[in-house]
């Protein structure tokens, strides 16, 4: 049975791709702060938390991993704050620096040789935003785009190896990731992203021929559509 990672595997995105992966017959050991009390009923679904905005709790969950011979990584955990900059605290940018770019890096780095080995996946839930430039998206825009970076790199030093990369890049996706934020998806099917819709990219990529690769893989909603919180 082939093994993944998933970081966030307790919502959203990252729980969204793990169920999908239980389903494809995938092993899943899942990286959240909180349980995944739903995941945890299958057998093949394990938990481990740890705060990937915190360099000594991701320090030590890559020694936790480092043994592990693993088919697929999924960098799902994220978050992202949209205020003018100077509105941002010195530890919201750290944070957010850290888990949406210095986390996926060092898990990367921890269990590459391992992902190469088995002629397996790394693939980056990234976001639109790592292709584009919005306003009051400076710190988040940076992260995704560094990842991207890193990704696209990565993929042209690996490229002797049978390891597939894919930067997955989703546009605004009905998540808890508003929970805090002064906007929200819409409620209209056609302005908003599924979290099932990246779980189906990453099948997809999964079922494709070893041969060739999807670098980047970008998912729109129809329509767009933006809901201001009151």
């Amino acid at each position: 049975m082939r093994l993944a990672v998933v970081t966030g595997a307790s919502s959203g995105i990252g729980k969204a791709i793990s169920l999908r992966l239980l389903l494809l017959g995938y092993k899943v050991i899942g990286i959240s702060r909180t349980n995944c009390e739903v995941l945890l009923q299958d057998k093949n679904f394990s938990s481990i938390n740890a705060d990937l905005s915190n360099e000594k709790e991701t320090l030590k969950l890559c020694e936790t991993l480092k043994q592990k011979s693993l088919y697929l990584l999924v960098n799902a955990a994220g978050f992202g704050r949209f205020e003018p900059h100077e509105e941002l605290s010195a530890k919201t940018i750290t944070d957010m620096t850290f888990l949406n770019l210095t986390a996926p890096m060092l898990l990367t780095s921890t269990l590459l040789r391992s992902l190469k080995k088995n002629d397996g996946y790394l693939m980056n839930i990234n976001s639109i935003e790592a292709i584009r430039a919005s306003k009051f998206a400076g710190v988040y825009s940076a992260t995704k785009a560094g990842l991207k970076s890193f990704s696209d790199a990565l993929f042209e030093e690996t490229r002797k190896s049978g390891l597939s990369i894919t930067n997955i890049n989703p546009d605004m996706t009905e998540s808890r990731f508003y929970d805090e934020l002064r906007f929200e998806v819409t409620k209209k099917e056609n302005e908003k992203l599924l979290c099932e819709d990246i779980a189906d990219a990453v099948a997809h990529i999964l079922s494709m021929r070893k041969g060739a690769v999807v670098s980047d893989y970008t998912i729109r909603s129809l329509n767009f559509g933006i809901n201001k919180k009151k």
